[in-house]
């Protein structure tokens, strides 16, 4: 038996916010499941910050509604929505411990003071800092601070929670680990999630589906996987990942059937196989399509090889894990590119 789609709890309803003449979200209508997980991504200028203060409440919509379980909020202020938010600069008070820090918003909610004890003790439990509870927040990691503040987000029991770049100050390695931490959250407290960033693997790590924004408006919303492997427009295809455009002449390729007017073939750079132009062909060479380029630039990056190839005037990207015994191709030479038609997707330009 399917499982039934689980009930909208967030609803924008056609929300345009202006800025003078400028509209920062336009016409913007977007559907969030209750206990989903969803990510909006966009480069600066899309709109996805201004989408995510219209929620939370710190600016009023210029028109249409937005909806919680059902009910407009369009005019209740933030501090009466009951929504959880950990901005990127954390927004702890440095002159509060840690224990006072997640107290705080129980304190504003009347909870007496042996139930906000029994309340932090848990919380601070289920983000692995039961001993940091007298430090103040400089005595803390960026990583520690992140996760006060995801506690204090949750404290209270918000049916809902915004994240703004959570992320963004983090350096590589903590952020690898924050993801981890906030799926585990996100498993263990079934929150509905707003998260607002601009990083591409930090939205496919996390979320259920993604939006993506392009000058106020939704450009494709999906699911991670479907949105890498399915992009629908070119800048999607560009925006999430990269993207090889096969177009000009450099990529005559056969007649296509799934090819519309005003679309452009795109392959991603790890589906192309680079060989020398000698190589035995690959299994299913009727299956494939092959160009002959120059390597431009190789960069070793760990696990993986990238290599920057130029066909014709084109230039086209080249992903391949590393593996022992593999041929490796050097700026100047010529070699063999190819793959799966399969692989092709058509995107509209």
């Amino acid at each position: 038996m399917e499982k039934p789609l689980a009930l909208s709890q967030i609803e924008f309803c056609n929300v345009t916010k202006l800025y003078g003449p400028v509209a920062a979200v336009k016409d913007l209508s977007l559907a969030v499941r209750q206990g989903e997980f969803l990510t909006i991504l966009g480069p600066s200028g899309s709109g996805k910050t201004t989408a995510l203060m219209l929620l939370a409440g710190f600016v009023a919509p210029s028109k249409g509604d937005i909806l919680i379980s059902g009910k407009s909020v369009a005019a209740v202020p933030s501090y009466r929505r009951d929504q959880g938010i950990v901005f990127q600069n954390y927004a702890l008070f440095p002159h509060l411990t840690v224990r006072r820090n997640l107290e705080f918003p129980l304190e504003m909610r009347g909870v007496k003071a042996a139930d906000r004890a029994r309340r932090v003790e848990h919380i601070l439990e289920r983000v692995h800092l039961t001993d940091f509870g007298n430090r103040m927040p400089s005595q803390l990691s960026g990583g520690q601070q992140q996760r006060v503040a995801l506690a204090r987000a949750l404290i209270a029991d918000p049916p809902i929670l915004l994240l703004d770049e959570p992320l963004g100050a983090l350096d590589r390695n903590l952020r690898e680990q924050m993801q981890g931490e906030i799926k585990r959250l996100h498993k263990e407290f079934g929150k509905t999630t707003i998260c607002v960033t601009h990083d591409q693997e930090e939205a496919l790590t996390l979320s259920d589906r993604i939006v993506v924004m392009r000058a106020g408006q939704i450009e494709q919303i999906d699911t991670p996987e479907a949105l890498y492997d399915r992009p629908s427009t070119r800048f999607v295809a560009n925006f999430l990942g990269e993207a090889n455009i096969l177009e000009g002449d450099d990529f005559k390729n056969e007649a296509n059937a799934a090819q519309l007017s005003g679309t452009v073939a795109m392959v991603r750079p790890e589906r192309v196989c680079i060989a020398a132009p000698a190589a035995p062909k690959r299994a299913e060479a009727d299956k494939r399509q092959s160009v002959i380029g120059k390597v431009d630039d190789m960069t070793y990056a760990g696990p993986v090889r990238k290599y920057q190839v130029r066909v014709g005037h084109s230039m086209v990207i080249v992903r391949e894990h590393v593996a022992s015994g593999q041929q490796t191709f050097k700026s100047g030479e010529e070699v063999r590119l190819e793959w799966l038609r399969s692989d092709v997707r058509y995107v509209a330009v």
